[in-house]
């Protein structure tokens, strides 16, 4: 007897959710079909349903900080696969979802029959992009690789931290906001450096600016 799929979608756009779920039926028409609409409910769907098949992941998820979500779940559960949907197709966009760790990258743009068969292709191992970026990639960047490792090994609370720091917030405001005292937050703060190799809140602001999907430009004065 062969066991019924699983997939995780994971879109705040409850439309788009119902699209993407059509689409999954074309490929697996009795799967389990989980949905989330914020990053905290794709991590706790992860945790309920650790069998999942795929995850297929909005890049602009309320709770996700640009790139977080993918390189979090990639961390948490690195033997599920990622796909990612999203709405910015640039190439650049791509090179960077892929060397975060995606097994594939499906626009928001593409049609129904195009988003299942790449669906279907990346469940038999495949990954999967755009055929009209595919031969614009070129090679993976070994930074963004390790600057994705770095991330990947902050806990889930770290994480939270470091979106707050982001933020603007002071460790007093970020320890009344979690509820927890000012001293482990500093504790937090220190791991946070380390781990992602810098030395200052200003530098891991900085490093943390790398998981937008489109980076903000530094104006050179």
């Amino acid at each position: 007897m062969a066991f019924a799929q699983k997939f995780i979608v994971a879109d705040d756009h409850p439309l788009f959710r119902a699209a993407l779920t059509q689409s999954l039926r074309q490929v697996a028409a009795n799967a389990e079909i989980v949905e989330a609409d914020t990053m905290e409910a794709t991590l706790d769907a992860v945790t309920r349903h650790p069998d999942v098949d795929l995850i297929l992941l909005d890049l602009r998820m309320p709770g996700a900080h640009g790139f977080s979500g993918l390189i979090q779940l990639r961390g948490q559960m690195p033997d599920i696969p990622v796909a990612v949907i999203s709405g910015s197709e640039e190439v650049h966009v791509v090179r960077r979802a892929i060397d975060y760790g995606a097994s594939g990258f499906i626009p928001k743009s593409a049609s129904l029959p195009v988003i299942s068969d790449a669906i279907g292709e990346i469940l038999e191992g495949e990954v999967w992009l755009p055929p009209e970026v595919a031969d614009a990639l070129g090679e993976g960047n070994e930074e963004e690789a390790k600057f994705a490792e770095a991330i990947a090994s902050l806990t889930p609370q770290q994480f939270r931290v470091l979106n707050m720091l982001t933020e603007g917030l002071l460790n007093k405001q970020i320890a009344y906001d979690l509820n927890v005292s000012e001293a482990t937050i500093k504790a937090h703060v220190t791991a946070i450096l380390r781990k992602l190799g810098v030395h200052s809140r200003t530098q891991a602001v900085i490093a943390a600016q790398k998981l937008e999907v489109d980076p903000p430009k530094i104006e050179e004065g």
